[in-house]
């Protein structure tokens, strides 16, 4: 490790940027919200919790029906699977 560091060519903000359509938020979830999404995505051998959490909430929106845990871990496997 160096002593000092300059950082006078640093640049403020999100190391990654938001992607097209994506909007960065605070939001409070239960921890047992949370926990029960984590697990899902545990369960389903890898993943990303948040988006799980979008399309649970986009198909409750769209169709005011709760999707089937499986059904939801297809369409984020799905896209997880576009991404790469």
């Amino acid at each position: 490790m160096m002593k000092t560091y300059d950082f006078r060519k640093g640049k403020r903000g999100p190391v990654l940027p938001v992607p097209a359509g994506k909007e960065r938020i605070t939001i409070r979830l239960d921890a047992d919200i949370l926990d029960y999404f984590r697990d899902a995505v545990d369960r389903a051998g890898g993943g990303n919790y948040q988006t799980l959490i979008n399309n649970a909430l986009r198909a409750y929106i769209e169709g005011g029906q709760k999707p089937t845990l499986e059904d939801t871990l297809r369409r984020v496997i799905r896209e997880e699977l576009r991404a790469h």
